[in-house]
C-alpha cells in the first residue's frame, strides 16, 4: 500500500478504540491497537522507521475491529499476535490466549467460553479472567437456559437431555421451546455481554433474596458469589481487583535481545523468598535489511514515546515492536499475563515501550517498579544475568539445543507407543515449553491393532505431522519431537517425517541405559546433565500418558456391560462415555441409564440387574 491508499482507508474508519491488522494476502504481517483507530492508521502513511514503512509497503489490506475500551484492545491485540504470529510483532512463544463467550453461527446458537470460536460465532471479549467468565457463562445458562451443546448432539434428538432435567438448557432441540422464544433469549444473553449488566444481575439479585426469606442460607451465599462475578464483570481490567498492602508476591522481569530472538527471565518470589526462575524465548519482530533495522533501532526511543499517544491526530506511528528489551518487555507482559495470576508486584529492568501495559497492570492491581537501588535492584540485575545466559543448567532447553546443534527448543512433542500383545494400540502426544508441561496440548490416538513397535509409531508420527502439514492441528509446530525408544523407534519416526515432508528436527531417548539417539549416532551424556533430565522428564510423561490412555481403551475393550443381553458396542462405548466406567454404570439410576440414547426401560432394568 502506498501513502495515499493508507489515507484512503483510513478515512473510512470509526474514532473508536480497536485493533487493526496489516495483511497481505491470507497472511497478517502486523497488529496494532488504538485509542482512535481513524487517527492511529492515517499515522501510517509517513512512519518513521524502514522496518514499518517495508511492512506498510508489503500489505494490500487493512482490516480492523472496534472494542468498548482501551484495556479491551490491549488484550484483543495481544490475542491476535497470540493466534496469528505476525511477522512484524514480538510473539511469545507459547499458545496461550484469552478466552472469549461466542455464541455459535446457528439456528440456534450456542453459548460457549473458547479461544477460537468458529466461523461465523458472534464473539465477546477477551477476557482475563477465566473463572470469572466461566462463572458468568455459568449464570446466563442457568438463567436464560441457552444450550451448550455442540450441533452434533443437537441435530436428531427425540427427547431432552440431561441439562434440561438440570434447568440449564430449554431444549429446543425437541420443541420444548420455539426457535422465537430462544431467539429472544440469546438476544437478552447478548445484551449483558454487549454491557447491559441488569438484564443478568436483576434476575439474580431477585433470586438470592428469595433464597435469603426461605431460609436457604447456603443457595443463598451462591448466588451472592454469582452476582458479584456478574456485576464485576464489566469492569475487568479496568479497576483494581483489590487493595494489596504488600508485595508478597513478586515476578522480577529482564529482557535480552539477540537478532530475531529475545529472551525474558523471570524470578518469582514469594514473601520475600525466590522461590522460582523461568526464561522464556520470544520471536523478536523482523527488521527486513540490516539498513532497515539500524534505522528503526536507532528511532526506537522516540517511538516509545509516541506509542502513549497513539491517537493523537497527525503523529507518526509509533514502532513499540522494534528489537528493544523495553518493547521485548512491552510484548511480553500483556501476553504472558494471559490465564495467569497477577502477581502483587512487577519489577522490570526498564519501563516498557509500551505505558498501555503499565496502565492496564495497575488498574488490575500490580505495583509496577523500576528500581534503582537496593534488593530490588538486585534482583533486577540476576534477572538480566539469566536473560543474558544463552544456556547452561538455569536453561536445560539451551543446553539442550547446543548438544543437539539446532535451535534453542522452546517446545518439545514427547511421543510413546503402548498396548498389549497388539491389542488396544494407543498413540500418546504431550508437549512441553520451555521446561514445563502444557498439558492443554496434549493429545492421544488411538492407532491400528498390530503388535509392531516400529509401525505403531511411523502411525502416531505421520498422524501428527500430516495434521500439521494440513492445518487441522492448532497447535505451533513444535522445536523438537522426542520419541520413547531407540534405534527402531527413531528410524520409524524419521520415515515418517521424511515421507510427509514435515521438517522437524527428531531425537530418541532409550530407557535402559538412558542414551540419547541422534540422526547421527548414539550418545552417552553426563547423569547431572540439566538437558538429559529434561528429555528424561519429557519420555517419562509421554509414556505416563500413553499407558494411561491404554488402560482406558483397553477397558473399553471388553467389559462386564458385554455380557448384558441388549448391550451392543455402540451402546455399551455411549454408556461409557456417559458415566465414565463401569462402576459409575453401576452405580447409575433407571432414570440415568434410559437417558443414555439406545437403552430403553428393559435394557436399563437388566444392566441394574446384571451388574
Amino acid at each position: 500500500m502506498d501513502a495515499d491508499a493508507v489515507r484512503e482507508r483510513a478515512g473510512n474508519l470509526p474514532t473508536e478504540p480497536g485493533v487493526y491488522q496489516f495483511r497481505e494476502g491470507e497472511t497478517t504481517l502486523y497488529v496494532g491497537k488504538a485509542l482512535d483507530l481513524r487517527d492511529r492508521v492515517r499515522s501510517y502513511a509517513d512512519p518513521r522507521s524502514g522496518r514499518i514503512r517495508g511492512m506498510v509497503e508489503r500489505a494490500d489490506r487493512i482490516e480492523f475491529a472496534v472494542t468498548d475500551t482501551e484495556t479491551q484492545a490491549l488484550l484483543l491485540e495481544a490475542n491476535l499476535i497470540k493466534r496469528l504470529r505476525p511477522r512484524y510483532n514480538v510473539r511469545l512463544k507459547d499458545d496461550k490466549s484469552y478466552p472469549l463467550v461466542a455464541f455459535s453461527d446457528h439456528e440456534v446458537p450456542r453459548i460457549e467460553v473458547t479461544r477460537d470460536p468458529e466461523a461465523g460465532a458472534v464473539a465477546y471479549g477477551p477476557f482475563t479472567d477465566v473463572g470469572r467468565v466461566e462463572t458468568v457463562v455459568k449464570a446466563i445458562r442457568d438463567e436464560y437456559r441457552l444450550r451448550g451443546c455442540s450441533d452434533h448432539k443437537y441435530e436428531g434428538r427425540d427427547r431432552p437431555c440431561l441439562d434440561y432435567e438440570m434447568g440449564i438448557c430449554s431444549a429446543p432441540c425437541t420443541g420444548e421451546l420455539s426457535p422465537e422464544s430462544y431467539a429472544e433469549d440469546v438476544a437478552a444473553a447478548r445484551r449483558f455481554f454487549e454491557g447491559e449488566t441488569g438484564v443478568l444481575a436483576d434476575p439474580l439479585r431477585r433470586r438470592m433474596e428469595a433464597a435469603a426469606e426461605a431460609n436457604e442460607f447456603e443457595r443463598a451465599a451462591n448466588l451472592r458469589d454469582r452476582l458479584e462475578a456478574v456485576e464485576a464483570f464489566h469492569g475487568e481490567g479496568g479497576e483494581a481487583v483489590s487493595d494489596r498492602s504488600d508485595d508478597r508476591t513478586v515476578d522480577v522481569l529482564a529482557a535480552a535481545v539477540e537478532g530475531d530472538t529475545a529472551r525474558v527471565a523471570r524470578l518469582h518470589s514469594e514473601r520475600g523468598q525466590l522461590v522460582d526462575r523461568t526464561r522464556h524465548r520470544l520471536d523478536a519482530a523482523a527488521v527486513g535489511d540490516a539498513g532497515e533495522g539500524e534505522a528503526g533501532e536507532g528511532e526506537a526511543g522516540e517511538e516509545e514515546a509516541g506509542e502513549g499517544e497513539a491517537a493523537t491526530a497527525g503523529g507518526a506511528p509509533a514502532d513499540p515492536d522494534a528489537n528493544t528489551p523495553a518493547a521485548v518487555l512491552a510484548a511480553f507482559l500483556a501476553q504472558y499475563y494471559a490465564e495467569r495470576e497477577f502477581p502483587d508486584a512487577v519489577l522490570l529492568a526498564e519501563r516498557p515501550a509500551d505505558p498501555d501495559v503499565v496502565d492496564w497492570l495497575e488498574g488490575e492491581g500490580v505495583a509496577v517498579r523500576v528500581p534503582g537501588a537496593g534488593r530490588e535492584a538486585k534482583l533486577v540485575e540476576l534477572a538480566l544475568k539469566n536473560a543474558r545466559k544463552r544456556g547452561g543448567r538455569d536453561d536445560p532447553a539451551g543446553a539442550l539445543g547446543e548438544r543437539l546443534g539446532i535451535s534453542r527448543p522452546a517446545r518439545i512433542e514427547g511421543f510413546d507407543v503402548s498396548h498389549a500383545q497388539g491389542t488396544a494400540v494407543v498413540g500418546s502426544d504431550v508437549c512441553f515449553v520451555d521446561g514445563s508441561a502444557e498439558t492443554a496440548d496434549y493429545r492421544r490416538k488411538k492407532l491400528t491393532e498390530r503388535n509392531d513397535d516400529y509401525a505403531n509409531m511411523r502411525e502416531l508420527i505421520r498422524w501428527r505431522a500430516e495434521r500439521a502439514l494440513d492445518g487441522e492441528d492448532d497447535r505451533p509446530d513444535p522445536d523438537l519431537l522426542l520419541i520413547d525408544g531407540g534405534e527402531g523407534q527413531l528410524g520409524a519416526a524419521r520415515d515418517a517425517l521424511a515421507e510427509t515432508g514435515w521438517d522437524v528436527p527428531v531425537v530418541a531417548l532409550a530407557k535402559a541405559e538412558e542414551l540419547v539417539v541422534t540422526p547421527t549416532g548414539t550418545r552417552r551424556w553426563d547423569d547431572d546433565a540439566p538437558e538429559l533430565h529434561l528429555l528424561q522428564r519429557v519420555r517419562d510423561e509421554a509414556h505416563r500418558f500413553a499407558v494411561s490412555y491404554h488402560q482406558t481403551v483397553r477397558d473399553e475393550v471388553k467389559t462386564v456391560l458385554d455380557d448384558v443381553p441388549g448391550v451392543g458396542p455402540q451402546t455399551r462405548r455411549r454408556l461409557l462415555r456417559r458415566f465414565g466406567s463401569v462402576e459409575n454404570v453401576r452405580d447409575a439410576s433407571r432414570e440415568d441409564l434410559t437417558d443414555v440414547d439406545g437403552v430403553g426401560d428393559a435394557t436399563a432394568d437388566t444392566i441394574r440387574e446384571r451388574l
